[in-house]
């Protein structure tokens, strides 16, 4: 029989790649909660499972994780392993949360190669939680509104979707707003921000419509996916590039045009190891276009981060950058910097390195030493991960250690900056002003059928 474990210690696998085992120190970590669990567990009066999706939990795993590495990057008392008092003081909120990458599906669209892609990768990074076929019910608009506003202090969530032209995409552009439409009206105006997802790849077709969605969607802002599509000239591998004159430069004249002037870009998780990702994954386009547009903001989803199965993200490496590095040689080479128009999110990124702190430290430092504080922003990449409630206190808790500051003059990570990248800088970004205390919507039960109908009504 499976013990229970917290949430932060589900096995996982790497994204894309081949199965990763973990590191010693992790399997240490996991070994000692495994172990201490149960007696905690009934200190407090909780069967096992309870236990393991408290807050308590989570103090529990992050303290083991920090102590397995070293010590210097979660500071928890061991005390929040049984004080939920404690506990909640440990992750308390310093600002309302932001998460600018939230995603569900409609599972009337969950066929085809795209459902079948995401699907794919759903099992490939999180097996615990899919150890079977994926129910896309699990990750539908009512799931969405249970896990990301019922159980996490999420205040305002962007909505996306993954690639995939309209009859294809398991979530489409007008689904997109009208789930904002129906949740403004149910939970708060503001809310909900959007996206709408662009091919620029397809034809000029597609950059007509951008005029139609901008009036009739309203996004927050334009969303694409790069590393998606045929081989092009510029890309012989597949996908396309930012800064290339046949498809790029055009989508960023109309997104100038048109605004709202943010274009959100995967970039990073292109493949099954880094060597043979699909090559427009690689942010090295971003440093150019941004610097060809300074009045657009680009904001790079998971920050370019690819997940090596033979190692770590470590120090920046200018001779032969990967991974994040790749953005950062990219910003540099443009004279991009703090307060310059390129943001570094986090979704899906901050989910893979948290359990590998060192990993997460060099991270979170590079980003922060080459954007600064104010252009770094929160996503989680909920749903897939479930509620991003434990990832939110995760990174509360975390702190770059003063030893790794020191030799690579990494800038601390405050919880004053902390509340910036949690959804100060996003808020400013979107010229948004979220509540401090935000309330979760009427109960999914209530809230679930209304979401439902919104997506069918709009599904083309």
């Amino acid at each position: 029989m499976t013990r229970p474990l917290p949430s932060l210690l589900r096995p996982l696998h790497s994204d894309e790649f081949a199965p990763v085992p973990p590191h010693r120190a992790l399997a240490r970590a996991t070994d000692r909660v495994t172990r201490q669990l149960p007696d905690l567990a009934a200190a407090v009066a909780l069967d096992g499972a309870t236990y393991a999706h408290d807050r308590r939990a989570t103090a529990l795993a992050l303290h083991e994780i920090d102590a397995a590495h070293g010590g210097g990057f979660y500071g928890i008392d061991v005390a929040a392993t049984l004080d939920a008092e404690v506990a909640d003081a440990a992750f308390r909120a310093r600002g309302p949360v932001v998460d600018v990458q939230t995603h569900l599906v409609d599972p009337v669209l969950w066929n085809g190669p795209h459902a079948a892609a995401l699907g794919h990768f759903l099992r490939m990074v999180d097996p615990a939680r899919w150890p079977d076929a994926v129910d896309p019910h699990a990750i539908d608009a009512a799931a969405w509104a249970a896990l990301v506003f019922g159980a996490s202090e999420t205040a305002v969530a962007l909505l996306t979707s993954t690639p995939g032209p309209a009859g294809e995409n398991v979530l489409e552009n007008a689904q997109i707003a009208a789930v904002r439409d129906v949740t403004d009206r149910y939970a708060g105006t503001g809310r909900v921000l959007t996206h709408t997802i662009v091919h620029p790849n397809l034809g000029p077709a597609e950059l007509d419509r951008m005029g139609e969605w901008s009036r009739t969607l309203a996004p927050s802002a334009w969303k694409v996916y790069t590393l998606a599509g045929p081989p092009t000239a510029a890309s012989p591998t597949g996908g396309w590039f930012l800064d290339d004159a046949e498809i790029g430069l055009p989508f960023l004249a109309r997104v100038r045009e048109l605004g709202p002037r943010i274009v959100c870009a995967h970039k990073g998780l292109g493949g099954p190891v880094p060597d043979a990702s699909v090559a427009a994954a690689s942010p090295r386009d971003v440093g150019p276009a941004a610097a060809a547009f300074p009045d657009v903001a680009f904001v790079v989803y998971h920050s370019g981060y690819e997940r090596d199965p033979h190692g770590a993200e470590g120090a920046f490496d200018p001779i032969a950058p990967g991974g994040v590095d790749r953005l950062v040689a990219s910003a540099r080479a443009h004279g991009i910097g703090p307060g310059g128009n390129v943001y570094a999110e986090l979704g899906s990124t901050w989910f893979l390195v948290l359990r590998r702190p060192v990993e997460a430290a060099h991270v979170l430092g590079k980003l922060l030493a080459q954007f600064g504080p104010e252009r770094i922003l929160w996503g989680t990449d909920s749903t897939w991960y479930g509620s991003p409630q434990p990832l939110i206190d995760a990174f509360r808790a975390f702190t770059i250690p003063e030893r790794m500051q020191e030799e690579f003059g990494y800038p601390p990570l405050t919880d004053a900056v902390k509340t910036r990248i949690l959804g100060a800088n996003a808020a400013g970004l979107y010229g948004i002003d979220p509540p401090a205390t935000p309330v979760a919507p009427e109960p999914a039960s209530e809230l679930a059928p209304r979401l439902l109908a919104a997506l069918d009504t709009a599904r083309a």
